[in-house]
């Protein structure tokens, strides 16, 4: 068992832990007990930061923020990372022998020809001889362990792929958001990093995107609906991002486009098309062809240094949604400068 609890602890904790979930107002699924057990066990100090400062800010605890706690601090593919690591490493280990082990046989290949042509200068047929002798042995030994090397290195080209692969899934799990399969907060701050270390003076525009009475709509229509009205809109979202941008899911019913190097007024222009796009969008139910509610965004622009944090970034692009005195929908709203 992960927290080596007894069978009377962890029914304590497993009541302690739907109690817990209760005071949040968050349904008892899988994901959010483990979340919850977690934190009443207090084994990840990180989960238990993140939930607190969650909790602090007084913003709702919602699904989409216990999945991202689970699948970063209770999910845990520090086993499986570890077998990537060891394998890489021995990938590694096998390249490096195969190259010293290539790089002996070629010096040997080149002393041995110079010393037996050095002999083909002689008089005596017989040094002669023996000199063409012992090249033709020399090659043939150096072809026979470079044909060795070469399955070997064969062996480990196909070790790399299936670890390529590995870690291809890998990072879609770590920087992809399963359900929309945009970007996550993890791959919104590592990007930001590359871009400080790439260009401190980079200046990145952010879209934050809020779909317009969401919750209601999650609540009349049910969780599966829902989710594939997110996925939709989602997909119609990134198809307005370049190769350069970065669409990210930032919380259940928000998404946020980073564009490096776009003025805030180009990026303006990108979020009303987005706007404009998604009310076009109609959605009918395949089963029985009910025709769906119009779904509408409001959407905040600005632009910042990419040193800004995540979290200052979202935060304060979302507050031109938020705080605006005239409560609306459906519109945009830029920063002034």
């Amino acid at each position: 068992m992960q927290y080596h609890d007894s069978i009377a602890q962890a029914e304590q904790k497993m009541h302690a832990a739907i109690k817990q979930l209760q005071l949040w107002h968050i349904a008892a699924t899988p994901i959010n007990y483990a979340v919850s057990y977690g934190y009443l066990n207090k084994h990840s100090k990180s989960l238990n930061s993140e939930l607190e400062k969650q909790l602090a800010s007084k913003k709702k605890l919602d699904n989409f923020f216990l999945e991202e706690m689970y699948r970063q601090y209770i999910l845990g593919q520090s086993s499986f990372r570890g077998e990537l690591i060891d394998d890489l490493d021995e990938v590694l280990v096998d390249l490096q022998t195969n190259n010293e082990q290539s790089s002996l046989n070629t010096k040997r290949l080149v002393t041995e020809l110079d010393e037996n042509i050095a002999n083909l200068k002689s008089t005596d047929r017989s040094e002669i001889f023996n000199a063409i002798k012992q090249i033709r042995i020399t090659t043939q030994r150096f072809k026979l362990e470079q044909e060795k090397l070469a399955k070997q290195l064969q062996s480990s080209q196909k070790s790399t792929e299936t670890l390529r692969s590995e870690l291809d899934d890998v990072k879609k799990e770590i920087y992809l958001d399963p359900l929309t399969g945009l970007f996550n907060l993890k791959a919104m701050n590592q990007h930001l990093e590359l871009w400080l270390s790439d260009d401190p003076a980079k200046q990145v525009s952010a879209i934050v995107i809020n779909i317009d009475q969401f919750a209601k709509m999650n609540e009349s229509l049910g969780p599966l609906i829902s989710d594939v009205l997110l996925t939709k809109i989602a997909t119609k979202v990134s198809s307005y991002v370049g190769e350069s941008g970065l669409p990210v899911r930032s919380a259940g019913d928000e998404f946020l486009i980073l564009l490096p190097d776009v003025k805030r007024i180009v990026a303006g222009e990108v979020a009303e098309k987005i706007r404009q796009s998604v009310e076009k969008l109609r959605f009918i139910t395949s089963k029985s062809g009910t025709r769906l509610p119009q779904m509408t965004l409001s959407i905040g622009v600005s632009d910042y240094n990419v040193a800004t944090s995540a979290n200052n970034i979202i935060s304060q692009t979302r507050a031109l949604i938020n705080n605006n005195a005239n409560i609306r929908t459906n519109y945009v709203s830029i920063a002034n400068n």
